[in-house]
């Protein structure tokens, strides 16, 4: 098998007294889609966001293509633009437009020049379906729009690998839909993807591998199929009970 594009090993958070990872271990590959499911304060997004370098690991390691990123001198930018995040809240500029948001990142970051920023950002937003929009402030859009925007400037950094972190929570319902669309043509065109979702029909349809999260540690994991179907852990049951009854 291929070496993994992520890995992380023996990972620990801790705030204050409160240890919210207990030694996380897992591995990413090209192409992989892993859904990570759990009640809300099991951890999720405190992984993502220690995969991101936003929280330092209190301990453990995490290594990228073999480089561990936590180490001294590590550049976290490059590191950043090859693994990027989309947040529940958006976290666009509000005082640019559309495109410019779009823009910026691979200008700053990459050093590109503005007319192929440009260039690559109308493409994206074209994809996601937002070329309509590419004057318009994020406060003339509707959540999934932003949400979709927000999507489009993480992929115009050229990414290995997207986390996406509950991209559906902060959406009116009749918005979920059209940003997991949009994360499912994503999947569909081999995009690595670690994805925090309380939407267990995509975890379910369009993951690769799923993990279950609770209190720190991941109580079970496996294909789709092994945990939606046939649950080993009674945690696992009891929580996909109440989301699937839904």
């Amino acid at each position: 098998m291929s070496q993994p594009i992520l890995q992380v090993q023996n990972l620990c958070k801790t705030f204050g007294n409160h240890r919210v990872l207990k030694g996380i271990d897992m591995q990413v590959h090209a192409g992989d889609v892993v859904s990570i499911i759990g009640s809300s304060g099991s951890g999720k997004s405190t992984l993502l966001r220690c995969i991101n370098l936003l929280e330092t690991p209190t301990s453990g390691s995490i290594t990228f293509h073999g480089e561990e990123v936590t180490a001294p001198g590590f550049r976290q930018a490059p590191y950043r633009a090859k693994v990027g995040m989309v947040f529940q809240s958006f976290y666009l500029f509000d005082n640019m437009t559309v495109l410019e948001n779009c823009m910026v990142g691979q200008v700053k970051v990459l050093k590109k020049d503005k007319q192929a920023a440009k260039q690559t950002a109308l493409e994206l937003l074209e994809q996601v379906g937002m070329g309509p929009y590419i004057a318009a402030r994020p406060s003339q859009l509707s959540g999934g729009q932003k949400q979709r925007v927000a999507i489009a400037r993480a992929l115009a950094m050229q990414p290995e690998v997207l986390l996406f972190d509950e991209p559906t929570s902060a959406l009116d319902p009749e918005m979920v839909g059209e940003v997991l669309e949009v994360m499912r043509t994503l999947a569909k065109s081999g995009m690595t993807m670690l994805v925090v979702t309380h939407e267990m029909a995509f975890a379910r349809d369009v993951s690769s591998h799923v993990m279950f999260l609770s209190e720190g540690v991941i109580c079970e994991e496996g294909t789709p199929q092994e945990l939606f179907t046939n649950p080993q852990q009674e945690r696992t049951r009891e929580f996909l009970s109440r989301f699937m009854a839904r």
